[in-house]
């Protein structure tokens, strides 16, 4: 398989900054890279997909977005949480259910989705920051009970035969739509960060062997920062920086294939999954994850996304399962 490997553990510190980055005044040409270009917040079409009924959580909104050709996006990404089957619980500080340990939960009462009807079921464990939409073999087994916050766990079951595809949607929510920020570390627009670790019952985890790709990147104040070599969507060099006045930043959109759920899709040349400690996406304060890490890390999972985790708001990922 033909991919590209990156062992970054981190990439920039997310830093604090009372001061505003001003976009750059530069030319639309210089950014080289295959994306489509917008500016400036969006338009909300979607006030709030979910209403938390304990704890504080953020709205989690959805908008449209026009970029420099006229064309629209959906931010901070196409969802299916209104229509597909939602996950069960794992832990929900938002409907009150709040397990200790995994002894607590019934998996009994998990459904099976029949990806094949003579396939053996497969559990699966999924924390997400923030978001995730799962399919197996194209099917949708289920989507995130809660889009943005408060953080939650999630467990399915699915029957399948080997070998078989996992993909995953992974959206990083934002407050401020189509500028990939929200209010935090003392800034109105402040990046925040995403993270992606799964573990299976029949031994799959994620790791570097999974696939990554991204389709939206936001907050971007220079676009000279972001590179693309072979297929990579690169900004490792551009700021993470936390702002009082981002509603100028730039984004970057890319065109999601229509198949690319599908088990026939050919990922072959998207890059490896970027790997993350624990520290750096910062759980061990989330109970969601804590009370059950002996099925994320304590399994061997490790954390996976693009190769920001900052920046890349909106990520596609890919596992073939043999």
């Amino acid at each position: 398989m033909k991919t590209i490997a990156f062992s970054l553990t981190m990439l920039s510190l997310v830093g604090c900054s009372q001061a505003s980055l001003p976009v750059s005044s530069m030319d639309l040409s210089d950014y080289k890279g295959s994306g489509a270009i917008s500016q400036g917040p969006a338009k909300t079409i979607i006030k709030n997909l979910y209403e938390c009924d304990r704890g504080r959580a953020r709205i989690a909104g959805v908008g449209e977005v026009q970029d420099v050709n006229g064309n629209v996006w959906v931010v901070p990404g196409v969802n299916h949480f209104t229509s597909a089957p939602i996950s069960s619980d794992l832990h929900n500080e938002c409907t009150g259910y709040r397990p200790n340990s995994l002894s607590q939960v019934n998996l009994n009462k998990v459904p099976v989705v029949e990806v094949d009807p003579d396939g053996e079921i497969v559990t699966g464990y999924i924390f997400a920051d923030n978001y995730f939409e799962l399919y197996i073999n194209g099917v949708m087994v289920g989507v995130d009970s809660v889009p943005f916050t408060q953080f939650n766990s999630s467990v399915v079951k699915f029957k399948v035969k080997k070998p078989y595809s996992i993909a995953v949607k992974v959206i990083d929510w934002e407050e401020n739509l189509g500028l990939g920020t929200e209010s935090n570390r003392g800034s109105n627009y402040h990046p925040g960060d995403g993270g992606f670790i799964a573990s299976f019952s029949d031994g799959t985890i994620t790791n570097a062997d999974w696939q990554a790709q991204t389709y939206y990147t936001a907050p971007i104040y220079d676009l000279t920062c972001l590179v693309e070599p072979n297929s990579l969507r690169y900004s490792k060099t551009c700021s993470t920086k936390g702002v009082d006045n981002g509603s100028n930043a730039y984004a970057i959109h890319w065109k999601t294939p229509s198949n690319w759920q599908a088990q026939s899709f050919d990922s072959t040349d998207w890059p490896a999954a970027t790997t993350y400690t624990e520290s750096v996406i910062g759980v061990d304060n989330k109970k969601a994850y804590m009370n059950f890490r002996e099925k994320f890390a304590g399994a061997g999972a490790e954390f996976i996304w693009s190769t920001n985790v900052v920046l890349d708001n909106e990520v596609l990922l890919r596992y073939q399962v043999k």
